[in-house]
């Protein structure tokens, strides 16, 4: 099913907070710390994933950032954002609402458990999604963001970012932490993985404004130019170290590549002809 034909069935498109219910929670509840051990026990002991990480070193101390990661080709990468910061204060995503609800166990475990505030395509306007990575990061919460949009590209390049990520980076003034994600693509047991933390750093930093300038009026063409810019620099900043940790992480995975279609495509929506 499509995501508009999801969305139609459900006739429940709430987006964000109005679908949470509640403020974003920053503190790692014990339902949460319960299904994150038994998670790392499955991935890490049962199919023996490995996730490298490096540049933790730049991860803040406290919360009230924006983490914009790429890219994004799999359900496993919000699992690498997770392996990559600690514990507390909590991430919470903007998630696809057609991949996560496509089925009702799903969606009641991510309501009970947060963590995620969800969009839904060709739903309400960026507004709705400002308001709740401003929620976020009021509570000292970190505020995750894929600008891709999707999953579907090449592993070692970026897909065309979408705009979002950049406004809500304009219009929260919020820092940002960068995140290069590789090897999610193509899951099977005993696969390698990694995450680079890159230095924080913002929106204005990277548009090159002081922090004087004025910014164009929300909602204006002049704003939506300056998002456009600053997508631009997303991907200038993302492009190189996602394909060196590509290569790294290809050269790394050898060997059989057991339950490969059933592990990649465990939590997504399988196409009718896979490749792989």
């Amino acid at each position: 099913m499509s995501p508009e034909a999801l969305r139609a069935a459900r006739r429940d498109a709430r987006e964000g907070l109005a679908w949470l219910g509640r403020q974003p929670e920053v503190r790692a509840s014990l339902l949460l710390r319960i299904v994150r051990v038994l998670a790392r026990a499955v991935f890490f002991g049962v199919l023996r994933f490995r996730v490298d990480r490096s540049g933790r070193e730049h991860i803040p101390a406290t919360g009230g950032y924006l983490l914009v990661g790429a890219v994004h080709r799999g359900w496993m990468d919000p699992f690498v954002v997770l392996h990559s910061l600690p514990l507390e204060p909590r991430a919470w995503f903007l998630g696809s609402a057609a991949s996560a609800f496509d089925r009702p166990w799903k969606e009641w475990l991510l309501r009970r458990l947060g963590g995620m505030l969800p969009v839904w395509r060709g739903g309400v306007g960026v507004e709705q999604h400002v308001a709740s990575a401003s929620a976020v990061l009021q509570a000292g919460g970190v505020f995750v963001l894929f600008p891709e949009g999707g999953i579907p590209g090449q592993p070692d390049r970026l897909s065309t970012l979408r705009v979002g990520a950049a406004l809500i980076g304009l219009r929260t003034g919020a820092p940002i932490l960068p995140l290069a994600i590789a090897g999610t693509q193509d899951l099977y047991v005993g696969r390698r993985m990694t995450g680079r933390v890159l230095p924080v750093t913002s929106a204005r930093a990277l548009l090159e404004l002081g922090a004087d300038d004025p910014l164009p009026p929300a909602g204006t063409r002049e704003e939506l130019e300056l998002a456009r810019q600053l997508t631009d620099r997303f991907a200038e900043l993302l492009a190189a170290p996602v394909a060196e940790l590509a290569a790294a992480v290809e050269a790394a995975n050898h060997g059989r590549r057991r339950w490969l279609r059933g592990l990649t495509w465990l939590f997504l929506a399988r196409p009718r002809n896979p490749k792989g």
